[in-house]
């Protein structure tokens, strides 16, 4: 079941969505070679308390860090560490805030210092898809859409989107339904239909190699691509609209 908001919900987060756009942007002033993640993870704690919001990751059962921070081949759920960034790197910051009952998750990913031309390519391809995705939510049309747009972009690039992770509701929890992939197979027809006033995190996740993934024996959390190449993540809040979706978790986005 794909829940919907009231006007006052969608108020609410909206609110929070302004409030962990700010932290994001403050976050990025500090990822510089030689900035500790661990370090970036405990400012980002103390400015979503000030914000008058709580860690969303917080509320996963085991998770104990505000963020999560990916670097390289990376791709979901790293814990930050004590290890300095370093010129070249690829990060990833996945944040949430929970703020008067309802969640807002959002995610980038920037190159450290000087990065390749090829990875700004890799990384102007995320954004790519992720703006021609989240103009498909649309109430009315289908999951599918969103889908199906992300993985032809991703496509077009050169790039590989996962299969294994998706994009999903969020609101009074963090994960909701619908799952929201980023590719597409079997008959568009039989994906759900968008609801006015859904709230969507919709995230587009991708490789520059394979698609396969593993789980960290070291923690036990961070997701790696299995042949050690690159990853991306770009992930935004949505309010579903009769037209152009609302963009809560980056109000300034440019879709």
């Amino acid at each position: 079941m794909i829940h919907t908001r009231t006007k006052e919900e969608i108020e609410i987060m909206v609110e929070g969505g302004r409030k962990i756009s700010a932290i994001k942007d403050e976050l990025k002033k500090l990822i510089l070679p030689g900035a500790i993640p661990e370090n970036i993870d405990k400012i980002a704690e103390k400015l979503i308390l000030e914000a008058g919001g709580q860690p969303s990751f917080k509320t996963v059962k085991g998770y104990r860090w505000a963020t999560c921070i990916n670097i390289n081949e990376g791709v979901v759920h790293g814990i930050p560490t004590k290890t300095p960034l370093k010129d070249g790197d690829i990060l990833k910051l996945d944040i949430g805030i929970f703020y008067k009952g309802f969640h807002n998750d959002t995610a980038f990913t920037v190159g450290i210092g000087e990065i390749s031309g090829k990875d700004k390519d890799f990384l102007e391809a995320g954004d790519e898809a992720l703006r021609h995705s989240i103009k498909q939510a649309v109430a009315g049309n289908r999951v599918s859409q969103i889908s199906i747009n992300m993985e032809e972009t991703l496509k077009k690039r050169g790039y590989t989107p996962v299969r294994d992770l998706t994009g999903h509701g969020v609101g009074r929890n963090l994960h909701e339904d619908p799952q929201i992939p980023c590719y597409w197979v079997g008959n568009p027809q039989n994906s759900p239909k968008i609801p006015k006033n859904a709230t969507l995190a919709i995230e587009v996740i991708y490789t520059l190699g394979s698609p396969e993934l593993v789980i960290s024996r070291e923690d036990g959390w961070t997701i790696r691509t299995q042949d050690g190449k690159i990853a991306a993540l770009f992930e935004e809040t949505i309010a579903v609209r009769d037209g152009e979706p609302l963009v809560l978790s980056s109000p300034n986005f440019k879709i």
